[in-house]
């Protein structure tokens, strides 16, 4: 099995990543870097992040961050991903916000990401909002709760976007154990299609054809596992401490 190891300050969507991003910076910043974890020199985060595979089905991937004391360095090992450019842009922008919202200085650390899958599965976008929350855990030296999950993309001013498949990652996540499965604005609720036959006849001749139908769709229901919206990082934040 070959794991890529990439050094993200060196090589990330083409473009060389800065040790410390300045712009968009919050005033509020509550604790300096000498805040992290207290005594110790190391924290290693580790959450369930739902997915999608090639077939459409959801499964569950992990998402490992480690923070340690170093010089500002990003690095990322990625094992059976796909599209995992857009995975790396979400890890510069979780490390973005992360920075932003916990008031860490991320320059005198150096962040590990590690996503492992046992199957081929499809990256985007999607796991942007669980990076982050796993990115501040991490530098705060704490530990998020287990039976929360999250998708969503990761906006530059921390807010959370809409993402696809919603419905199946719902199901991944009720079945590994969750209880709270947090989701973008109003995508609580889906539109999902199902394929039915419809036979008619004409005359002495049956003539069938397959027909797509529209149902909407209640998450929580569907899934029977709570669902709450959650318009930013920081309002995610609250759910998993």
């Amino acid at each position: 099995m070959i794991i890529l190891v990439l050094n993200l300050s060196l090589l990330l969507m083409g473009e060389e990543i800065e040790k410390k991003e300045t712009t968009g910076k919050s005033e509020n910043k509550g604790e300096s870097s000498e805040s992290f974890v207290g005594e110790k020199s190391t924290t290693l985060v580790e959450m369930d992040l739902p997915a999608v595979d090639l077939e459409g089905n959801g499964v569950i991937t992990i998402l490992k961050v480690e923070a340690m004391k170093g010089s500002g360095r990003t690095l990322v090992d990625i094992e059976n991903l796909l599209f995992w450019a857009d995975t790396q842009h979400s890890i510069r922008m979780a490390r973005f916000v992360a920075e932003n919202t916990s008031g860490i200085g991320v320059e005198g650390y150096d962040l590990i990401y590690n996503i492992e899958a046992n199957a081929s599965v499809i990256g985007g976008p999607s796991a942007g909002a669980a990076i982050t929350i796993a990115t501040i855990f991490a530098l705060q030296g704490k530990q998020p709760r287990k039976d929360v999950m999250i998708t969503g993309q990761i906006n530059h001013d921390g807010t959370i976007g809409p993402v696809s498949a919603v419905l199946e990652k719902a199901r991944a996540s009720k079945e590994a154990g969750a209880t709270l499965f947090l989701v973008p604005l109003l995508q609580s609720r889906d539109v999902i299609y199902e394929t039915k036959k419809h036979c008619q006849k004409f005359g002495f001749t049956e003539i069938c054809q397959t027909e797509i139908v529209p149902k909407k769709i209640v998450v929580s229901e569907e899934v029977s596992i709570e669902v709450v919206e959650v318009a930013s990082i920081e309002e995610a934040l609250q759910y998993f401490y």
